[in-house]
Parts: C-alpha cells; structure tokens; sequence
C-alpha cells in the first residue's frame, strides 16, 4: 500500500523517552506496546506514509533537558532517517511547536495516535487535534501510562479508550482501534 492519496494519514510516536520509563515509574505493557508502535511504523514507512516521534524537550526544567538521556528515545524503537522528530513544551504537542507547520506542509488529514502517558501528553493532543478537525485514529492498545493513586494503569488506559470513543469530533472524526485492525487494514490494501 504506497501512499497515492492527496490526504496524508500520519504516525504520531508521543513521548516514548528513556525519561518515561524508569524502574520508577512503571509502565502497562512496555513491551508489547513498543512492539506494536514498531510494527506499525514500518508499515507506514513500507506505505511512504510520515512516522513522527515527538519529545518533550523540558530545558530549563530539570526534566527532560535536551540532548540528555531522559530525552532519547527508547533504544527498543526502532527510529529511521526517513522519520520526523518534533519536540514539545507542553502535554499538549501542538502548543508552540513545529508540529502544526509540519503536518500542513504534509498535508495531513489523519492522525493515528501512539504513545505515553495516556492520561497526560496523549489525551491532551488528542483533544487539541480533535479541535484542529483532524480524523483520528487511536491505537487502543499503542499507548501506555503508569499506576495513578486511585487506579491501576490498566484502567486509565481502558478509561481513556472508552472516552475517545464516545467524543463528539468536530469536522474530523474520532475512532479507537486495536494494532491488529490497522496492521490488518495496511496488509489487505
């Protein structure tokens, strides 16, 4: 499936950083889900589809400076030359970075939505692309968070699902769907 459409479908990768995965603070299914944001990169990659890794870059916080190990990206992803990196300021990627300019000049219309945490960086740029009238694809099971003091990380992340999929969009449009369907859909087309 190469890319012939004039809307461009997008990979956003949020905040998967050495910084986020510490002995301590724990994530829900690392490892699986880094193994499905990697799967589906290279079939967007394979599509000539843009895969986008976004990095909170904390300079001047004292948290995830720049050019520090808490920065990097996981070793376990697998990052390509051919992939945009983007670093944001704020739980919400849009806010004073270059990831608006860069998605017009893509011309995007889709985003499929990866990443961590859940209930901070992830839902904040899903209800910021939502106002941006974006279609939206979650990946139900390619983000991750943490234990919360009143609930398990498996929870939130099943909460969070439950909520993006009973959003009413804007212009855009609003799905959740499991790794498996969206491999599914890059493998039949």
């Amino acid at each position: 499936m190469v890319n012939n459409s004039k809307n461009i479908k997008v990979l956003l990768i949020i905040d998967m950083q050495k910084g986020s995965f510490t002995p301590s603070t724990p994530r829900f299914d690392t490892l699986g889900v880094v193994k499905r944001i990697n799967e589906l990169s290279a079939l967007f990659r394979k599509a000539e589809l843009p895969v986008i890794f976004i990095q909170h870059d904390g300079t001047g916080s004292g948290e995830f400076e720049k050019n520090t190990a808490a920065w990097e990206i996981l070793d376990t992803l697998n990052v390509e030359p051919t992939d945009i990196l983007i670093d944001k300021y704020a739980n919400d990627v849009f806010y004073n970075s270059a990831l608006q300019s860069k998605l017009t000049k893509l011309k995007a219309s889709e985003l499929v939505i990866t990443g961590c945490a859940t209930d901070f960086c992830v839902e904040s740029t899903i209800q910021s692309a939502l106002t941006k009238d974006y279609t939206i694809t979650v990946v139900s099971d390619g983000h991750t968070t943490g234990e919360r003091p009143h609930l398990k990380a498996e929870k939130v992340i099943k909460h969070y699902n439950w909520v993006w999929e009973n959003m009413i969009p804007t212009k855009g449009k609003i799905t959740v769907r499991p790794h498996a369907t969206i491999k599914n859909e890059f493998t039949a087309g």
